[in-house]
């Protein structure tokens, strides 16, 4: 594709980060594109990923410099403006980030000759039965020590408000939404329904809602699968419930997730992709699905995921499965799949070439 205008996403705070940036600004310096830094702080305040692109003059790549928080926020600027979004790796998990500092270069020179895989994940959005607000004295607590909030969202434009189906909010997620306590002495109470359907009420210190590229993140953190990215559906996962039941739901891709806070409940906050985003009061409720619009991540090949989640994981084999020696691996094998097998995605044979790491 032929490359205009790139925003930098840039985590400031890593020297390694800013000086990938320059690395960047160089190379648009040398191919005529124009080269813009969004999602900065501008004003003292955090603003919308609408207003972050239109400041930034609308680019098509995105590309973002630190971990994986520096691509989710990335993720959400290059969804609101339908740019491609590659991630440059510089964190310590690394499994949204796609290329390493060395490789930044190379990586947009690939862009620019279409060289390139383009791989299309689900995002969240939601309604909700309000709009979400967060208290005064709240947000001058979250600050101390950090930057400024991101702002409540906006109602979407594009939607009307229909009654008992809820306010549309302007919500992207690549990871999840979670409600969770506010009070660290009482658990939140919340009804959670599945495609119209209540499934239980639970008492817990949060519930959350991913999607499987966040299957990786909080949801597996409190016990959730980890589902491949390539996969349609929301995960549903509560986090440390009183209750018998706590297992983790999948969902397909057309069945939403509601949570509704119980009357008996204290407030809740409700966090975007780990940003709190608003708070609910008792008899408030939210709508989680999957949104029409999808990312667009940068791939300079097929994605190993397995073998970056054995890596990232730190999975180490059973002695008892070892107890005989290493065994030969299945795969990659050195002939091409026969034609029952071609239709699978499984690594490519030595010498065609080698997923990135």
């Amino acid at each position: 594709m032929t490359v205009n205008r790139i925003g930098l996403v840039v985590h400031g705070g890593r020297a390694e980060a800013v000086a990938a940036a320059r690395a960047v600004r160089e190379w648009c310096a040398e191919h005529d594109v124009e080269c813009a830094d969004i999602d900065v702080w501008r004003e003292g305040a955090r603003h919308s990923a609408r207003e972050e692109v239109d400041a930034a003059g609308d680019p098509d790549l995105i590309v973002t410099l630190g971990g994986d928080g520096t691509f989710l926020r990335g993720a959400r600027l290059a969804a609101e403006n339908d740019a491609l979004l590659l991630g440059v790796d510089l964190g310590r998990v690394g499994f949204l980030t796609e290329v390493p500092a060395s490789a930044v270069r190379a990586a947009l020179d690939a862009v620019q000759a279409e060289r390139i895989t383009v791989e299309s994940r689900m995002l969240l959005t939601m309604r909700a039965s309000c709009r979400l607000e967060v208290p005064a004295q709240m947000e001058t607590l979250l600050q101390y020590g950090r930057g400024p909030m991101l702002p409540p969202p906006r109602v979407r434009a594009d939607c009307t408000a229909g009654d008992d189906w809820g306010v549309a909010l302007d919500v992207i997620a690549l990871n999840d939404v979670v409600v969770e306590k506010l009070a660290r002495d009482r658990q939140v109470s919340v009804g959670v329904y599945l495609a119209g359907r209540l499934l239980a009420s639970y008492s817990a210190d949060a519930l959350l809602v991913a999607t499987p590229t966040g299957s990786t993140a909080y949801s597996f953190a409190a016990g959730g699968p980890i589902v491949s990215p390539r996969t349609e559906g929301l995960v549903f996962t509560p986090v440390a419930p009183h209750m018998v039941f706590n297992r983790s739901v999948v969902a397909a891709p057309d069945e939403p997730v509601a949570l509704r806070i119980l009357e008996r409940s204290g407030q809740a906050a409700v966090s975007i992709d780990g940003q709190l985003r608003g708070v609910l009061s008792p008899g408030d409720w939210i709508g989680v699905y999957a949104a029409p619009r999808r990312l667009r991540a940068v791939r300079l090949g097929p994605m190993d995921f397995y073998s970056r989640l054995r890596e990232r994981m730190n999975l180490t084999d059973a002695p008892a499965a070892l107890a005989d020696g290493d065994a030969a691996p299945l795969w990659p094998v050195t002939t091409p799949p026969p034609s029952d097998l071609a239709h699978l995605a499984l690594p490519p044979a030595p010498g065609r070439g080698t997923p990135p790491s």
